[in-house]
């Protein structure tokens, strides 16, 4: 196979021969970062923003391709790049690569429209008839072309969107920005004259009606709806025309996982047809109708099962029954699914993917296998892939070894973990590898046997499914057979040893060594490194940014004075001074300008730095730019709660006259209806969340009233005080109560959400004991005592971080162990520690964790920062972060 290097130098070679060849090369810089190779011509300066052109190509048309395409650009004067490497290429034509990012191997930047027409129309000549898929988000210059045209910004400009993001833009013909959008779809801003000539139009998806009636697809299936959407294609629901059954339509798009051979994802779903022939009849998996081409791509047709994937299964039998009845029924569940997998084996069929996401359960409880597209059986030569499921497949899977059913054992043992504990742990790779995958294993499930009441044979199963040795892996039928009469135990609270110190692996001292290690002050743009994964926000906020971190690292010097602190608290704070206008700000607090107040306000008075103080104080003060929000993160509640805060601290008037003026604002822009009250954006505003009537911390009710709650004695306005108590009326009357726990939806026509601090349990009932704590309402208490039974029931299922995690639940738990003085639920924080310590990968000395993508990020809310908030109140009962305590 060939290495990275190898196809990163055979591309550039590809160009400085050309350079040589051509005589060209004194006319161009060259230069290279990760991904691209970027050209540029030493004469002129380019366009910022206009029509753009991408070329597309396979792994192994990509040499030819470019070739072609050099013979016609260095004979101009365009800029371009080209992706360095084919194994970047294989990247860019990935399934899971997004869809307005992929294929784009060659991205030319003409100086004119002109230009951009001519270089379109020689492109095109030149790449006649070789291979590339077509690229979704741009049009293509004319049938089969792999020359594609969008207008689009030629250069890095980006801003923060109106919900906290930093965006790409362009400007309208008056100077305005305009997002910049890269989606699967071609659309050309209305204001941009198309210099091409009139091409193909792009063709509709299946699940577009044109002229108002169904698309058909193969003569046979009418398309409904769209299931989803990736780069290999749609899968759609439908029927069958000739006997009007409901059938799922799978479509492969052309050389989308295109190998060196040619092979692509429509190989992958003829494998699946093939897979659904061998078990047809059998009960196993769909029935299979018909596999056809339409339009160009593949389509496999098969019989819809009813029911939902296990992996939702999961997740709302858990809601619906409670944890008592669940623990109960899982394990008939992992017995039904060891079955599955022997009778799929039994016919020759090993599945190569077997996850929570790839089983239906029917109405009736039955197990029907779906996605097959990586199945092999007996008699195939099956495509060489390291393709798979992290978490869920086995890691010489991973690697592409041989085919072998010990590898569906391990995938047997994931979903069975996922079953009985709600989820398979992250196991970041640890540097060194000093414990093995099975060790880290059997530790996050040790941690899991007290709160979950997991049987000792259950986890003895797991570990026997999902050993590192494929040759020592149990056989389904042992594992049937230990798993048969196991009966859960009660559970138990803070059985475990306390969460604390690990002697010389300290998880506090290791994530403050990591926080201190990956601090980077000579950069400009980030000063800790961040997961980039659902968006980036600006580099100085609480959310995503330094003050989250900065804020985490000032406590943790006021509670132990170490002596590496100050100078580091110093460099962020004047880093981020430097980066952040007085003149206005944003609003909200973990997405805003006075959340990084309050972070650089105490950092400063930490080191006794006057100048850090006074920027801070500056910055609280600054003028707020409008928002339409009202909620804690983004918008008037989160700016008024950090004012307070910091009236708290320096007793400065116009501070005062801050949170006055924010209670106000809120007060006035409450809307009561037959729901409740709410305070939602208006629906014409340009943010995700216009319209809509949250209820929770973040980004509803429960947020908002906390502040009016605490700010009560501040503005002395009885309507305040009148307005948090009405909003806890309105909780109570939307929770959702099952067995001893409290959930509450996301809005108040929803299901009930999991309970985080975001939308859930742990956000509400940190509002509720708060309203409890100061009107000495017994029903507020009693509801947040079931909110932490919720959240305590919901641990092994969480991620790790504070805004969807066990660090924010924790928070909440220690919070109701100070306010309703009951160790009970410290000892549920425990637990919760434990979960999270479990996950830890030790790195160099340090320790680092998962966030839910999978990525290692140092942030508050998403990374390690919110953890070792966490981990700090525990070992020393500190109150909780961006919280102001109303007065009991």
């Amino acid at each position: 196979m060939t290495t990275h290097a190898g196809t990163e130098a055979e591309l550039k070679n590809l160009l400085d021969q050309a350079l040589h060849a051509t005589g060209t090369g004194a006319r161009w810089t060259v230069d290279t970062d990760e991904v691209w190779c970027r050209v540029a011509p030493l004469s002129g300066s380019g366009r910022e923003q206009g029509w753009k052109l991408h070329l597309s190509a396979t792994a192994a048309s990509a040499p030819e391709v470019l070739t072609k395409a050099l013979e016609v650009l260095l004979r101009e004067e365009s800029a371009f790049k080209f992706a360095r490497s084919l194994d970047q290429v294989s990247a860019l034509n990935s399934r899971t690569t997004p869809r307005g990012n992929s294929g784009k191997f060659i991205t030319v930047y003409p100086r004119s429209d002109a230009d951009a027409a001519r270089l379109a129309r020689e492109l095109h000549r030149a790449t006649a008839a070789l291979a590339g898929p077509r690229i979704l988000s741009d049009q293509p210059y004319a049938p089969h072309s792999l020359v594609h045209y969008r207008y689009g910004s030629f250069v890095g400009r980006r801003r923060l969107s109106d919900d906290g993001l930093l965006v790409w833009f362009i400007e309208d013909p008056d100077g305005n920005p305009v997002e910049d959008k890269r989606t699967g779809r071609y659309s050309a801003p209305s204001w941009a004259v198309c210099p091409f000539p009139a091409s193909v139009p792009a063709p509709p998806r299946p699940a577009d009606a044109a002229g108002g009636g169904p698309v058909v697809l193969g003569g046979r299936f009418a398309v409904r709806e769209a299931i989803r959407h990736t780069n290999k294609g749609g899968v759609y629901r439908g029927t069958d025309v000739r006997t009007g059954d409901p059938v799922v339509i799978k479509e492969a798009r052309p050389h989308v996982e295109a190998d060196a051979s040619g092979r692509d994802v429509r190989d992958w779903l003829r494998a699946e047809a093939r897979a659904l022939e061998k078990l047809k009849g059998l009960g196993l998996a769909p029935e299979p109708l018909a596999l056809f081409e339409h339009g160009g791509h593949l389509f496999l047709a098969q019989e819809q099962v009813p029911g939902i994937a296990l992996r939702t299964w999961v997740a709302e039998h858990f809601r619906d029954v409670g944890g008592e009845r669940y623990r109960a029924d899982a394990p008939a569940m992992v017995a039904r699914l060891m079955d599955l997998v022997a009778a799929a084996h039994a016919q020759g069929c090993v599945l190569r993917d077997f996850t929570p996401g790839n089983v239906m359960v029917r109405p009736d409880g039955e197990l029907r296998l779906i996605d097959l597209e990586l199945a092999v059986l007996e008699d195939d030569s099956p495509l060489p892939t390291r393709l798979g499921t992290p978490g869920f497949s086995a890691p010489e899977r991973l690697a592409d070894a041989p085919v072998s059913p010990t590898a569906d054992y391990y995938s047997l043992g994931a979903t069975a973990c996922f079953v009985l504990t709600g989820k398979v742990p992250n196991l970041l790779p640890e540097e060194p590898a000093a414990r093995t995958a099975q060790q880290r294993l059997a530790a996050w499930l040790a941690a899991c046997t007290g709160p979950l009441g997991l049987p000792d044979a259950a986890a003895e199963v797991i570990l026997g499914l999902m050993r590192d040795d494929p040759a020592g892996r149990w056989h389904p039928s042992r594992a049937r057979e230990a798993l048969r009469g196991a009966v859960p135990a009660r559970p138990a609270r803070g059985a475990a040893r306390p969460a604390g110190d690990d002697g010389p692996h300290d998880p506090v001292a290791g994530l403050v060594g990591h926080l201190v290690g990956s601090m980077t002050p000579a950069d400009d743009r980030r000063l800790w490194p961040v997961s980039t994964t659902a968006g980036e926000t600006d580099p100085c906020t609480v959310q995503q940014g330094a003050a989250g971190v900065l804020a985490v690292l000032t406590r943790y010097f006021e509670l132990t004075g170490d002596p590496r602190l100050p100078e580091v608290i110093s460099t962020a704070g004047h880093w981020i001074a430097r980066r952040t206008d007085t003149a206005s700000t944003r609003p909200g607090l973990y997405f805003g300008g006075r959340g990084t107040a309050w972070a650089l306000y105490d950092a400063g008075r930490a080191v006794d730095d006057r100048g850090l103080t006074d920027h801070a104080l500056a910055l609280a003060l600054a003028p707020q730019e409008s928002t339409p929000s009202h909620d804690i993160t983004h918008g008037t509640a989160g700016g008024g709660l950090a004012a307070l805060h910091l009236w708290h601290r320096t007793g400065d008037a116009r501070l005062a006259e801050l949170v006055v003026d924010a209670a106000d604002r809120l007060a006035a822009a409450c809307r009561r209806e037959p729901s409740g009250i709410s305070w939602a954006a208006p629906a014409e505003a340009v943010t995700p969340g216009a319209g809509q009537r949250y209820l929770g911390f973040a980004h509803g009710t429960a947020g908002i009233a906390s502040f009016l709650l605490a700010a009560a004695p501040v503005t002395r306005r009885p309507e305040h005080m009148e307005l948090a108590v009405e909003a806890g009326e309105q909780l109570l009357a939307h929770a959702v109560l099952t067995g001893a726990a409290a959930h509450w939806p996301a809005k108040p026509t929803e299901a009930p959400t999991a309970p985080y601090w975001c939308h859930g349990a742990a956000g509400i009932g940190t509002f509720l004991l708060r309203l409890w704590q100061v009107t000495g309402d017994e029903r507020f208490g009693d509801l947040a005592r079931r909110a932490a039974h919720a959240v305590a029931e919901h641990a092994s299922r969480a991620g790790l971080t504070q805004c969807h995690g066990l660090a924010g639940n924790g928070d909440f738990l220690l919070d109701m162990a100070a306010g309703a003085d009951d160790p009970a639920y410290r000892a549920m924080a425990e637990d919760v520690a434990r979960l999270i310590l479990a996950e830890r990968a030790h790195r160099h000395g340090h320790i680092v964790f998962p966030n839910e993508y999978g990525d290692v990020s140092t942030s508050w809310s998403d990374g390690s920062a919110g953890i070792l908030a966490f981990l700090l109140r525990l070992r020393h009962a500190d109150p909780r972060h961006w919280m102001v305590q109303p007065p009991v």
